[in-house]
């Protein structure tokens, strides 16, 4: 197979495995959608416990204080009767007293037991708004699962109609080459095969060593950025002899070393001549 066709290739599977990745993520964010509905749903359950709770212990309260205030009621009307049968203005001092303490005793408990019984008619009604809403927020959990539920369903029926393209396309390449690709693909958000152009990679940018460059210039195999790890496919940039370079023609600093200084003298006795030459 030609570079050039492994190279089309591999930009189609390229559209393929990015948008099949797109997918699988939004597969995997949906449920998430459902999180802030459920902690709602959850703190309202547990709104429901805890008024629940304060229900009868405010139950128990209220039945208390009624118990108490019969109980000083009933020594209230039995202290008055006794007022009939004392003889000693000591008794009847000591009478008087039980019944003021017994009549404020039971004016206190009968304030403690309509705050309690207001109490409860409170919880009750918040008891019942929390027990409505529980059951909205339940049927409206419901309603939006199931919507997701859809959803995912036709995603993955798409992501399964990609898989069969990539399949197709998969046809003739190298396994691992496929494998580094879709990788880079996921980390590299959607990008796995980038042009080179000018010596530089188009992926991220780094300038790229000019016997790299010449390597995917030939194209006779698949070559990863050193950087980036993308693979590289060779785009001519427009300006000549700014893509392609012969490493034999650039020299280096070390090809002065070949001219000696017998060389070096020549050539400057030689420029000396002919400059009396032409004085002449």
């Amino acid at each position: 197979m030609a570079m050039e066709e492994v190279f089309e290739k591999l930009r189609k599977l390229q559209d393929i495995l990015s948008e099949k990745i797109k997918l699988e993520h939004e597969v995997e964010d949906i449920p998430k959608i459902l999180v802030t509905q459920e902690e709602l749903l959850a703190r309202l359950k547990k709104t429901f416990i805890d008024k629940n709770l304060e229900f009868e212990k405010c139950r128990v309260s209220e039945a208390e204080y009624r118990n108490l205030l019969e109980e000083a009621a009933a020594m209230r009307e039995k202290s008055e009767k006794n007022m009939d049968v004392i003889s000693t203005q000591r008794e009847y001092e000591a009478l008087d007293k039980e019944i003021r303490e017994a009549a404020e005793r039971e004016q206190q408990y009968r304030k403690d037991l309509q705050r309690e019984e207001k109490l409860l008619l409170e919880l009750d009604d918040q008891i019942k708004q929390n027990t409505a809403m529980i059951e909205q927020q339940e049927k409206d959990l419901e309603d939006r699962r199931k919507g997701i539920e859809a959803n995912i369903l036709g995603k993955k029926d798409q992501i399964r109609k990609l898989e069969k393209d990539e399949e197709e396309l998969n046809h003739g390449l190298d396994p691992e080459v496929l494998f580094k690709f879709e990788r880079i693909i996921r980390n590299k958000m959607g990008r796995g095969i980038v042009a080179i152009k000018g010596g530089v990679c188009m992926g991220c940018h780094m300038v790229l060593p000019i016997q790299f460059t010449n390597l995917v210039h030939n194209g006779e195999e698949i070559v990863f950025c050193p950087y980036c790890s993308r693979i590289l496919f060779f785009e001519e940039s427009g300006e000549e002899g700014e893509d392609f370079f012969d490493s034999e023609d650039t020299g280096s600093l070390s090809d002065l070393d070949d001219l000696d200084e017998e060389d070096y003298d020549e050539e400057e006795e030689d420029e000396e001549s002919a400059g009396i030459e032409f004085e002449e």
